[in-house]
């Protein structure tokens, strides 16, 4: 199972300037989340990652 976190970062897209907006499970929820709450802007960028869940394997 895949869930989506979604960030809204600085233009650069630095790991320490990310704030977590919420957990999805889908894509298209988290975007669609994003532009109803308007954390598109001219300053910041939104990043959607894509994690694994129940997922293990050896290292």
């Amino acid at each position: 199972m895949s869930l989506f976190l979604l960030f809204q970062t600085d233009n650069w897209k630095s790991k320490a300037s990310r704030v977590f907006f919420g957990a999805f499970d889908s894509r298209n929820k988290a975007i669609d989340f994003a532009k109803y709450h308007d954390l598109y802007s001219h300053n910041s960028e939104v990043i959607v990652v894509e994690v694994q869940l129940n997922h293990f394997g050896e290292i």
